[in-house]
């Protein structure tokens, strides 16, 4: 029984360990679908070097700097960070309106 105790104790510290880990080194940019990219993309992401939230999106970026969000100011956002993100790059998901959103703020935009 102190074994098993033991074994579930180191597995959920490795998780949360992991889990801060991951927080504090990827960050995940989420591509709403556009024309340039119809299907939308999640992209995992080194982010060191990069000053961006834990979970973006070019319409996140542009409603933090209130500069309002539209489809002129979302090309040019991910025209800006494209290069650097693709760089650093992991892994690519498929769209996820859940990371999209709370990356927003809980706001969508369509343009």
């Amino acid at each position: 029984m102190k074994r098993r105790k033991t074994i579930i104790l180191v597995t959920v510290g490795l998780t949360v360990a992991l889990g801060v880990v991951f927080r504090i080194f990827c960050g995940i940019f989420v591509i709403q679908p556009i024309g340039a990219v119809p299907d939308g993309a999640t992209i995992i992401y080194w982010r060191s070097g990069l000053n961006l939230p834990f979970v973006a999106s070019a319409d996140g970026i542009l409603e933090d700097s209130d500069a309002g969000v539209s489809l002129l100011g979302r090309g040019i956002v991910l025209a800006k960070l494209a290069e650097p993100i693709r760089e650093r790059e992991i892994t690519r998901f498929v769209y996820s309106e859940w990371l999209y959103l709370w990356s927003t703020g809980g706001k969508s935009y369509e343009h």
